[in-house]
Order: structure tokens, then C-alpha cells, then sequence
């Protein structure tokens, strides 16, 4: 009987949150279909016969932001971004695992020490750097997203590469291969919940990210949250509706591909924290 109350009781909590997480995103989602000036005065209310417009703030947002364009340059940045932290913390980690000298160790902690710096304190100094050797670019800001991505993701990684036997590895170089062969062909897929949950994790960051690519590569190649920034008008005004709409497309996109990994992101987290 205990046992039932608890379980009931951790039921009803975790609902709550569950409502709590939720009820944001489906707020934006009630209001894309509303009028603009029905969002101010009845944001919370569900869309009536004289407030519902339909797809108007679609169009209207996808007509003044460019959201094609938009969501072109951040689908760009975000697939090359996180397929070169993944490619390179991997073969970072592997490398740190196996080779144990003074280079690794100071190499390892100071990728762990690098997570711990706030983007504050660098983003000036950051931004000037990237204004000085031409990374203020997409292909440029691919290579700071991956400085930034490194830390996490090598941390990760190198608790996962901790648990794969060495037997597998020398079994593979006396067959012949080499040290990238042994890597591509034996570590890597054995990394693989590792490596979905470090995309995941760095997809969501790198796709709403607004300050980096502001920054860096500003209303030359506007991503998604840079375009949608420009709906607001002078003197502080918003168009509400549009965007609403266009926040509705943005997330669309990283919660479809978090739903299709989710159940990855437990068994990589738990495998890179622990084992090893």
C-alpha cells in the first residue's frame, strides 16, 4: 500500500513537470495561429473565431525574415559544426586514453578546465580574433563552435573509451590494421551511444545558439535566431504572431531529430560517466 501512495505520488509530480516543461512550447504554438494584438491581451487562451488567422503569421514571418535562407545557413552550421566535434573529440579522446604522457594529461584538463569558462569573458576577445583571421564566416565559425564543443565532448568520450577492452585493438593492429583503420573500423562504432548523445546535446546548443553567430558572423549569414530577432520593429514594436510562427518552425527541427535519438542519451551519458 505504501509503495502504491509513492508511486502514485512521483506520478503526479513528475506530471506536473512534465506540464510545466511543456506548457511554453504550446503556448508559442496556440498563439502562431492568433492575431497579433489577441497574443498581448490573451496569451494563454486557445484561439477563438475572431482571433484564428490560420497560416497569415507563417506566411508573414516566412515573407520578412528570409526563413529559408535562415534555416539553410543554421542547418550548414550545425551539421558540419557538430560533425566535426564529434569526428575530433573522439580521435582527441581515443588519443588521451591510449597515450599516457605529460602532453595528454595537461591536454585533457585543460579541455575539462575549458567548460568551466563562462562565453562572457571571452566572447570580445573572441569575436576580434575570428574579425582578424577571416573565421567570420560559416566555414570560420564551424571551427569556433568546435573549440567551444571540445570539452564536453572529449570528457564525455573519454569515459566511454576507458571501458573499450585493449585486447580489441592489439587483436586488430596484428591483423594489420593501422592506427586510423583500428580507430574507424573497431573504436569508433563502439562509441556510438556516446556519439549520439554528444550530436544531440550539441545540435540543440549550436541550433539556437544567438550570440555566437551574432557576433561573429552578424546580418551576413543570418541564422534562424538572428532572423527572427529582426521582427521587431522600431520603438520596441514586435510582430507577435510572425514571431511566434517562425519560433514554431525553429524548434521543429531539433525536436523531431532529439525524439528520433532520445532513447540514446541516458545509455550515453550513464557509459561516458561511469565506466571506465
Amino acid at each position: 500500500m505504501a509503495k502504491r501512495i509513492y508511486d502514485t505520488l512521483i506520478f503526479i509530480v513528475l506530471l506536473f513537470l512534465s506540464l510545466v516543461f511543456i506548457a511554453p512550447v504550446l503556448i508559442v504554438v496556440i498563439n502562431s495561429f492568433k492575431l497579433k494584438f489577441s497574443i498581448a491581451t490573451e496569451p494563454f487562451l486557445l484561439p477563438t473565431a475572431q482571433t484564428f488567422i490560420g497560416f497569415s503569421n507563417y506566411a508573414e514571418g516566412l515573407r520578412t525574415t528570409d526563413f529559408l535562407s535562415a534555416f539553410g545557413w543554421s542547418l550548414f552550421i550545425t551539421v558540419f559544426s557538430v560533425l566535426a566535434i564529434v569526428l575530433f573529440t573522439s580521435m582527441t579522446a581515443w588519443y588521451i586514453v591510449r597515450v599516457k604522457t605529460v602532453f595528454t594529461t595537461l591536454l585533457y584538463y585543460s579541455l575539462v578546465f575549458s567548460m568551466i569558462v563562462p562565453f562572457q569573458m571571452v566572447m570580445f576577445t573572441m569575436s576580434k580574433t575570428a574579425n582578424v583571421l577571416g573565421l567570420d564566416n560559416p566555414l570560420g565559425i564551424i571551427l569556433i563552435y568546435l573549440g567551444f564543443g571540445a570539452g564536453l565532448a572529449t570528457f564525455m568520450f573519454t569515459g566511454f573509451v576507458k571501458s573499450v577492452p585493449l585486447g580489441i585493438e592489439e587483436a586488430a593492429t596484428i591483423d594489420g590494421c593501422t592506427p586510423l583503420g583500428t580507430f574507424f573500423k573497431i573504436v569508433f562504432p563502439i562509441l556510438k551511444p556516446t556519439t549520439i548523445t554528444v550530436a544531440i546535446l550539441n545540435a540543440m546548443w549550436i541550433w539556437n545558439d544567438y550570440l555566437l553567430p551574432y557576433l561573429v558572423i552578424g546580418n551576413d549569414y543570418k541564422t534562424i535566431p538572428i532572423a527572427i530577432q529582426y521582427l521587431k520593429g522600431g520603438y520596441g514594436s514586435v510582430d507577435m504572431g510572425a514571431m511566434m510562427a517562425m519560433l514554431v518552425l525553429s524548434i521543429i527541427p531539433v525536436v523531431v531529430f532529439y525524439l528520433f535519438c532520445q532513447k540514446y542519451i541516458i545509455k550515453g551519458v550513464a557509459a561516458g560517466a561511469v565506466k571506465g
